[in-house]
């Protein structure tokens, strides 16, 4: 098989995974749809390396995560964040719920590489997938390799339905008592939700700060390109540096990093997409994922089927019991605290999707849409943000360092 024909079919792959999502209004999410397809394709004409054949190898995608992972760290404004304390403090709970029922249920039907690998992919998305099956693959665990993966894409199927129907519930609570005249405007402020703008192009924009002096047109994709892979570089140069006292993953390093680049002014936020390379890296990322399942035999499946259910089952309980507890605690009603902490199993785009939906079915008014919008749009965005973007990359920058190889 020729090179492009590979990158051909492998990307017109993950074009009809989008086309389906959007099709169903995200409800089949696209990552299952084209995980479905990969399957059929090695377990029938895809040659195995078909991934790398088409040019995205592993020093192309772990350069990718290094970017994209800088990237996440501008998006983080610390004064937006502080007016959705509590929403931050359940999204906390709910990964809190999630770790403490796995660990439990791991220790009691399976073993503790199963819990470290299966947590951060429930907790986040890509990245997290990614960091834990290579970890387990080079550990020599084949099968907790390819479940990171499954988690990943499957999760979604229990999160979406579940978050629609909270969302439901608590619009309706809303509507209820604002048309009776009881609602009081507790919104919290939705400004944090420009940190999930789609993945647009962005024109010509003024230097940040720390190069205001440098005219604008010098401020090139390039210019953007260089300054992250500086900052990837620092990362990666600390976490050599202090690896023989501790070991931090570079990864959880360049998220660090990213933020403080950001807030110094060296970074512009969203850098990446200024930059016009968000959607090739995303890409990269998502065709090195579904690389990992070239090694799923049906067997394989059959095998996983049962700790992939139970696991995210189990887990789901546990983000609920939790964020319940927390929420009432922090005067947050149970649906909404359950739908904040039901973004860790998918984030943007869907928690977006997700809200506008349960919106758009509530009501056609205008003014109780822009109610409803801001009531929940922002602590949903800002629910993912935590947990898929930020909290997910440390946990498995962290816990993929103790994954117990096979031995011999």
């Amino acid at each position: 098989m020729s090179q492009m024909l590979a990158l051909l079919l492998i990307v017109l792959i993950l074009y009809i995974g989008d086309a389906v999502s959007v099709r169903t209004k995200a409800w089949i999410p696209s990552v299952f749809v084209c995980a479905v397809l990969f399957l059929v394709g090695y377990w029938t004409f895809f040659p195995k390396d078909i991934v790398s054949l088409a040019g995205i190898t592993t020093p192309v995608a772990v350069m990718m995560m290094y970017l994209l992972i800088t990237n996440m760290g501008t998006l983080l404004s610390l004064r937006e964040l502080a007016r959705q304390w509590k929403t931050i403090l359940i999204s906390l709970a709910g990964i809190a719920g999630i770790a403490s029922a796995v660990f439990a249920t791991c220790i009691i039907l399976f073993d503790l590489n199963t819990a470290i690998v299966t947590i951060p992919p429930l907790v986040g998305g890509i990245v997290s997938a990614i960091i834990m099956s290579k970890g387990a693959a080079d550990a020599g665990l084949v099968d907790l390799s390819v479940f990171a993966i499954l988690i990943y894409v499957m999760q979604g199927f229990a999160g979406y339905p579940l978050t629609a129907i909270m969302l439901q519930r608590e619009g309706k609570r809303v509507l209820t008592k604002y048309r009776s005249g009881e609602w009081h405007d507790t919104a919290q402020n939705t400004a944090a939700s420009d940190k999930h703008e789609p993945t647009t192009v962005v024109s010509d924009e003024k230097m940040p700060s720390m190069f205001s002096k440098i005219p604008s047109h010098y401020n090139t994709s390039y210019f953007k390109f260089v300054r992250l892979a500086f900052i990837s570089y620092l990362a990666y140069l600390a976490s050599s540096i202090t690896a023989p006292y501790v070991s931090i993953s570079p990864f959880v390093l360049c998220l660090l990093f990213g933020v403080i680049a950001a807030s110094f002014g060296f970074l512009e936020r969203h850098s990446l997409q200024k930059a016009n390379g968000f959607g090739f890296a995303v890409m990269v990322l998502m065709l090195f994922i579904f690389d990992t399942l070239n090694r799923a035999t049906p067997e394989m499946l059959l095998r996983l089927l049962f700790p992939m259910v139970v696991l995210i089952g189990v887990a789901i309980v546990g983000m609920f019991l939790v964020s319940w507890v927390v929420g009432k605690i922090l005067g947050v009603s149970m649906e909404m605290a359950f739908a904040i902490s039901l973004t860790a199993l998918y984030g943007f785009p869907a928690d977006y999707i997700i809200t506008n939906e349960a919106i758009n079915a509530l009501t056609k008014d205008e003014k109780e849409r822009q109610l409803l919008t801001n009531h929940m749009l922002g602590p949903m965005l800002v629910g993912g943000f935590i947990s898929v973007t930020m909290v997910s990359v440390v946990l498995a920058g962290i816990m993929v360092g103790y994954i117990a190889p096979i031995a011999g």
